[in-house]
């Protein structure tokens, strides 16, 4: 499930890109089907990153196979300043206790005029799920604060970047964490669980054109995350 959409960023060959907490490389995938992109990815934990690694590894329609992924903190990345071309973090700030300083950090590496997408958790979808559940955001490892929309804005322009476009994807997945957090989050055996995912997974393999189209129509309304576009300088 991508949350960045890169055709916004025109991302010409030999650019080098960061992708700040990368997971199992979801975004680092979808950024090897471009061309001729020298790929970066950092995350803590090294089970993801060995993850990621052995994807990129066997992708068969990879365009892009100069990757570097290893285990670093988001808070002191291990790069030089102004050395990347583009940052994305996608659902990371949100479980970061010193966020702002995160944030300083993904700001530096980049390049002036350079492109930082972030993407959080948006506060309506998020919101609802703290209220129906105590267990969501006790969660370890979970999501510690919940952004409004024009606080994160302030703080990404604090750091010296500009907002040119905000986005708003994935409301088709909001509802599954409702119902989730109505049923227990460790409950898989529930019945409307197991279908909506069944659904969830369809259309992420299928990608069939109605149900993208209806996604597009509600991700206004009820998006689950919000992504900020946005340049350094």
């Amino acid at each position: 499930m991508v949350t960045i959409d890169f055709h916004e960023l025109k991302l010409k060959p030999g650019s080098m890109v960061l992708d700040a907490g990368c997971g199992s490389g979801r975004h680092l995938r979808a950024l090897a089907k471009l061309p001729d992109l020298k790929i970066f990815g950092i995350d803590r934990n090294e089970a993801d990153v060995k993850e990621a690694i052995q994807g990129l590894k066997t992708m068969p329609d990879a365009l892009s196979h100069d990757f570097h992924v290893a285990c670093a903190d988001i808070n002191v990345l291990p790069f030089d300043d102004a050395v990347f071309d583009c940052v994305i973090c996608s659902e990371v700030l949100e479980h970061i206790p010193e966020h702002e300083k995160a944030l300083a950090e993904l700001v530096r590496v980049l390049k002036p005029k350079g492109d930082l997408v972030v993407s959080v958790p948006r506060y309506f979808s998020e919101r609802i799920c703290w209220l129906i559940s105590s267990a969501y955001y006790h969660e370890e490892g979970g999501h510690i604060r919940i952004y409004k929309k024009k606080k994160l804005q302030k703080m990404l322009s604090k750091q010296g970047t500009t907002c040119w476009k905000i986005n708003y994807k994935h409301a088709l997945h909001a509802p599954y964490w409702w119902l989730k957090c109505l049923v227990g989050l460790k409950n898989e055996r529930n019945i409307l669980i197991r279908l909506y995912k069944k659904f969830l997974e369809w259309d992420i393999m299928k990608k069939p054109r109605l149900v993208r189209l209806l996604e597009e129509l509600l991700n206004p309304l009820m998006g689950k995350s919000i992504v900020y576009y946005l340049k350094k300088g």
